[in-house]
């Protein structure tokens, strides 16, 4: 007889009750996924990722005390492993894009379906990366052209040695999805079209090192 697949194991970081409740109704649902704490706060978040151990945490970006960027961070620095999607009310913001960029593996708009919710979940607890089409769309628009994140240049870095996928990943401590989203927006950032030339112009515009 199989052994039973171990569950998802999720926290919620949302300042609004409301919003946490409607999504632990829609958690309850689901057999393979189990909540294990909810926080009002990015400091909370950040408690209660040492104390439960989740495997996927469900970030707001605005909170009180830490926004939800900045936890994402923090987070990441201490449980690599730990995926992040963020559910955001807006279509794209600068804290969106700094908690990308800062290795949370998806961002969704809040009035996403729950469908689409807990099938973001679950890829991004497999190590996928999911964003919806607005956020990127608004994100591509806004960031073509701009400066290369410190996510990004390290990416960019380990392109420039000849890295695989697989390899980038594994150093960068993110699932592989992760890592070929981070090569589509350095692509955009850059106008670039392949790995060579995007090392090629981040060289020539002084924002790699090698």
């Amino acid at each position: 007889m199989n052994a039973a697949k171990p569950k998802i194991r999720i926290l919620l970081a949302d300042d609004h009750l409301v919003v946490r409740m409607g999504l632990t109704t829609i958690l309850s649902i689901e057999k393979d996924l189990v909540l294990v704490g909810e926080a009002g706060d990015g400091l909370e978040a950040i408690d209660l990722v040492r104390k439960s151990h989740p495997d996927v945490v469900i970030m707001d970006v605005m909170m009180p005390k830490l926004g939800g960027a900045e936890a994402t961070e923090r987070i990441l620095r201490e449980f690599p492993k730990t995926r992040i999607l963020i559910l955001t009310t807006y279509g794209s913001s600068e804290d969106t894009k700094r908690a990308l960029d800062a290795g949370a593996c998806g961002a969704l708009v809040k009035d996403s379906s729950k469908t689409l919710i807990i099938d973001a979940i679950r890829r991004v607890a497999a190590g996928e990366r999911v964003v919806s089409p607005e956020i990127l769309a608004s994100i591509n628009q806004e960031t073509s052209g701009s400066e290369l994140t410190e996510r990004q240049r390290e990416i960019l870095h380990y392109v420039s040695k000849g890295l695989s996928t697989a390899e980038i990943a594994r150093l960068a401590k993110v699932g592989p999805d992760c890592v070929k989203s981070h090569l589509k927006a350095i692509f955009v950032r850059l106008g670039a079209s392949t790995r060579a030339e995007a090392v090629t112009i981040a060289l020539s515009k002084h924002q790699l090192k090698i």
